[in-house]
Parts: C-alpha cells; structure tokens; sequence
C-alpha cells in the first residue's frame, strides 16, 4: 500500500518517467538527424515527435541487442526516409496538377529572415541542388553518407544503426561520396 501512495503522489510510473528522460536526452539529437535527411526545420520536428511516439510504443519491446541511441536513430531514420517517399509521391502528384493548371500560390515564397534576397535564393539554390543530388541515391547510400558525414558517426556506429557490417558501410559511404560528385559536378560543369 505504500508503493501505491509513492507512485501516486509522484504521478509518474517508471516507464513514463524512463521515455521522458529519453526525449530530453535524445531530443534534439533525432531533430538534427531527421532535418539531414529532410531539410526543413518544421518537417524535421513533426518527424521527431513521430520517432517518439514510436519509441514510447515499442519501449516494452525494445530488446537490449543495441544501444538505447543506436535504437533510436534507427527509427529517426527510417521515419526520414519513410518522409522523403511520401514527398516524392505528393511531388509527382504536383507535378501532374500543375499540368493540368492547378497551381499552388503558397509554394516556393522566400524566407525573409536573411539580409540580402540574393544571398537567400543562392543558399536555396545550393540547397536545393545538394538536395536533388542526395535525393537521387539510393535509400542506404545516402543514409550512411549522412550519418558519417553530417552526424559524425563512426563506420562502427553506423553499422549498428543500419544492421549491416562496417565494410559495407565503408562501401555505401564511398559510393555515396562518388556518385554525389560525380552528379554535381556535372551539374556545376554545365552551368
């Protein structure tokens, strides 16, 4: 009886108080590697709070073959590249309105936080160039490419997140690497 008055008077079961400390933790972490994959701050949000609501679902679940992080990451990516498909279906059905002359006005309005509207649709510009190069890699080249690259994970680390050998990451970092030269480059030599 007096473990029901402890757990009642602090309101939390240690489940609830164990994903809290998760989400502070880990917060901002799974933003970060979510805004990688998607580039949008607000989008990289909305998919954080995804990624938690699917750890806190799973929590029971989780089985201590991996670290807590590595789990984590796990999920933020797949959330990302669940994302990114989503986009590309909703662009490809853009794509079709706009032939059929069903223009969205809300697209493509600037960011009026910078200095300058040349340097801001310069940075877009570039942006959105390394976006479509990274958009066109396969689904593990570039999760791997991001992560090392953009996230500072060991060839180790990575490996654990996506359940593959380091060798195999080396290899889809070093494809991803080649390919995204090779793809702005030609870009850059063209223009």
């Amino acid at each position: 009886m007096g473990n029901n008055k402890g757990i009642a008077k602090s309101g939390m079961t240690s489940q609830e108080e164990l994903f809290r400390n998760l989400v502070i933790e880990h917060q901002e972490m799974v933003i970060n590697t979510c805004y990688r994959f998607v580039f949008n701050r607000e989008d990289a949000e909305d998919l954080a709070q995804e990624v938690f609501i699917e750890v806190f679902r799973s929590l029971d679940r989780f089985r201590e073959e991996a670290k807590m992080s590595t789990w984590i990451y796990r999920i933020a990516v797949s959330k990302s590249l669940d994302h990114l498909r989503r986009m590309k279906r909703k662009k490809r059905f853009g794509s079709l309105k706009r032939l059929i002359g069903a223009e969205d006005p809300g697209e493509d309005i600037a960011d009026s936080s910078s200095d300058s509207p040349a340097e801001t649709y310069a940075a877009q510009e570039r942006l959105k160039i390394l976006q479509e190069a990274l958009d066109t890699l396969p689904d593990s080249q570039k999760t791997a490419f991001l992560l090392s690259k953009q996230e500072g994970f060991s060839n180790q680390e990575i490996a654990d997140i996506l359940k593959t050998s380091v060798s195999a990451v080396e290899s889809l970092v070093h494809r991803a690497k080649k390919n995204l030269h090779d793809k702005l480059y030609a870009y850059y030599a063209s223009n």
